[in-house]
């Protein structure tokens, strides 16, 4: 019998989190869910019942975060499991992106979780157990072009999160990095998907290459659905896995970027070594 959890779920008002709560009330857990409007998060999910608590959090805002935190604390009596899914995709190259665009994808995308992450660990310390899911992407991996700064917020996610598993392994805490491919979400739409309102005639190519990304949603390979079902597999897990790609296109791109990288590393072993002593 699958054990009860409670969990927080943050960016919950559509696709995988969406998902993901629908299936994690349905199966008896109980659920806080954040989004920035709390009445498109109540229905969407379309649940009556104590087991759903609806927050509206700015994550970017440390007292918004704490609060939301310390109330699902003071409501369920305990946290079992984090999953930092809020975030959103931001194309551009570097001379077309403002200061704004770039510092406001970075308070969503990598402080944002951040905030939750450093609320909700003395929770679970004081427990002696819980799991933090932490999502990244295939393009914090692999990044493309003209993706710079979306990968470059992924990236921090995955040097956060593999830092992060060794501090707290001791702890009783899980974590688990999760990097998926493109899944058949809203996240290819404008709410989701910010592109520089600063336009650079030379970088039209990249521009179009954007555009056509855009225009693959309702195309994607991935399921969120059961996408979501994964993560409440994992969750159940005594020994969870540290690193979990999602999507067969996710898996193809990582083992690409592995020989890239392999490949390069020995090209240059020479002059790597030439630094010592």
């Amino acid at each position: 019998m699958e054990n009860k959890k409670v969990w927080f779920v943050t960016g919950a008002s559509k696709g995988i989190g969406l998902a993901l709560i629908k299936q994690l009330l349905q199966a008896g857990h109980k659920v806080a869910a954040t989004s920035r409007n709390s009445k498109n998060l109540i229905d969407a999910v379309n649940f009556k019942g104590d087991a759903f608590l609806p927050l509206k959090v700015e994550l970017a805002n440390d007292d918004s975060v704490s609060a939301a935190i310390n109330e699902t604390y003071q409501n369920f009596g305990r946290i079992d499991v984090v999953v930092n899914n809020a975030g959103y995709g931001i194309g551009g190259t570097m001379e077309e992106l403002t200061d704004k665009e770039v510092r406001d994808s970075f308070d969503i995308n990598v402080f944002g979780m951040v905030n939750v992450i450093r609320h909700v660990l003395p929770i679970m310390r004081k427990q002696n157990s819980g799991h933090i899911i932490n999502i990244s992407s295939i393009a914090g991996i692999a990044p493309s072009t003209g993706w710079s700064v979306y990968g470059a917020t992924k990236h921090a996610v995955i040097g956060l999160t593999e830092v992060l598993a060794e501090d707290v392994k001791a702890l009783g805490i899980n974590v688990t990095l999760i990097a998926p491919g493109s899944f058949r979400t809203n996240f290819n739409n404008p709410d989701s998907l910010v592109l520089s309102e600063n336009k650079i005639d030379a970088y039209s190519s990249i521009r179009a290459a954007q555009e056509r990304f855009a225009g693959m949603s309702g195309s994607q390979a991935g399921d969120p659905e059961k996408a979501a079902n994964v993560m409440m597999e994992i969750a159940e897990m005594s020994k969870p896995p540290l690193y979990l790609l999602l999507g067969s296109d996710a898996y193809a791109r990582a083992f690409n970027k592995l020989e890239l990288l392999s490949t390069s590393y020995k090209e240059w072993e020479t002059l790597t070594a030439s630094t010592d002593y």
